[in-house]
């Protein structure tokens, strides 16, 4: 069998999604322990709802991860669980921060997001990117 490959049942597949999320009003708030508790909850999400974090990176304001996913999810609903889940986890953690930066509401991440399949693109290739830009 081709590695390359995931099969399920009758489904033999590959798909990887490269996903930005950034700040809300791009906040320099990925720093240290913030980036580090993000990038975890996002592998705990990933390793409980069966997909694969194959490369993941923060800057200050903005969060790269490379995401192998079934045929069966749908990237905007793995980018809204991904978004709740870290923006609960933050504010429980970080409330005391938080709540300087956004004083009207709990949330973390603007309302948008990038997503773009990586096609025949290597996944090294993709990793490698995303490792140059945090």
């Amino acid at each position: 069998m081709d590695s390359r490959y995931n099969r399920h049942n009758r489904r033999k597949y590959s798909l990887k999604v490269h996903i930005v999320l950034v700040t809300k009003y791009r906040k320099q708030l990925l720093n240290d322990s913030i980036a580090d508790d993000i990038k975890q909850e996002i592998l705990d999400i990933a390793n409980t709802r069966g997909y694969e974090i194959i490369a993941i990176e923060t800057d200050k304001d903005h969060i790269h991860f490379l995401l192998s996913y079934d045929t069966a999810d749908r990237v905007c609903n793995i980018v809204k669980i991904v978004k709740q889940e870290t923006t609960y986890h933050l504010w429980q953690r970080y409330s005391s921060v938080l709540s300087k930066q956004y004083w009207k509401e709990k949330t973390f991440w603007s309302d948008g997001y990038f997503a773009c399949s990586i096609g025949e693109v290597t996944s090294a290739t993709i990793k490698k990117y995303i490792e140059s830009q945090g």
